[in-house]
């Protein structure tokens, strides 16, 4: 492989991002932002509205890659301000350990998560949001619900890859469902 990685910033060019995805596995985080009580239980989930590269409107977590050189932390800190604004005041958990693994393959007969160009594996968190949240980026829209309106069948259909298996995952894990 030929391509260039800018050092400066972590990123691959447009063809080295290719040619990467066509041989190797990406990492990624992804993130669910969520609204605690004071005894850190769940009250409300973030979903960003997102259009998706096929043209159509979806619902999902807060995601993306992990730079060449770029400490998971940083990745999820500069993810979740990308997509919540800089005022969103996360409160990123104190180890790194992920909630959960998600691999998404071209195929989603493999795992049932799906992303059409690439294998990728999310490592996936639960992050409390302390500030005022605006989408931004390519965020349409941040909608919060009740846990029991994220899990519905509702939410299902709204979110694309396979994303609610994952957020299934992030609030099972926190006794939240």
């Amino acid at each position: 492989m030929q391509s260039e990685i800018d050092h400066k910033s972590g990123w691959l060019s447009a063809e080295g991002i290719l040619d990467a995805r066509a041989q190797l596995p990406i990492l990624y985080i992804e993130a669910l932002p969520v609204r605690t009580d004071s005894h850190g239980r769940v009250l409300q989930i973030g979903l960003l509205l997102r259009a998706m590269p096929d043209g159509s409107i979806s619902r999902s977590l807060v995601s993306g890659r992990v730079l060449h050189g770029e400490l998971v932390r940083d990745a999820l800190l500069r993810h979740l301000e990308k997509d919540l604004g800089a005022m969103a005041l996360p409160v990123l958990p104190s180890s790194t350990v992920p909630i959960a693994v998600s691999e998404y393959f071209p195929d989603e007969s493999i795992s049932g998560l799906h992303d059409p160009r690439q294998h990728a594996v999310a490592l996936s968190y639960l992050v409390s949001v302390k500030g005022d949240c605006a989408p931004s980026q390519a965020s349409l829209d941040l909608a919060w619900l009740t846990p029991s309106e994220a899990i519905s069948g509702q939410t299902a259909s709204e979110m694309t890859g396979g994303q609610h298996k994952v957020l299934i995952t992030l609030l099972a894990h926190v006794g939240a469902i």
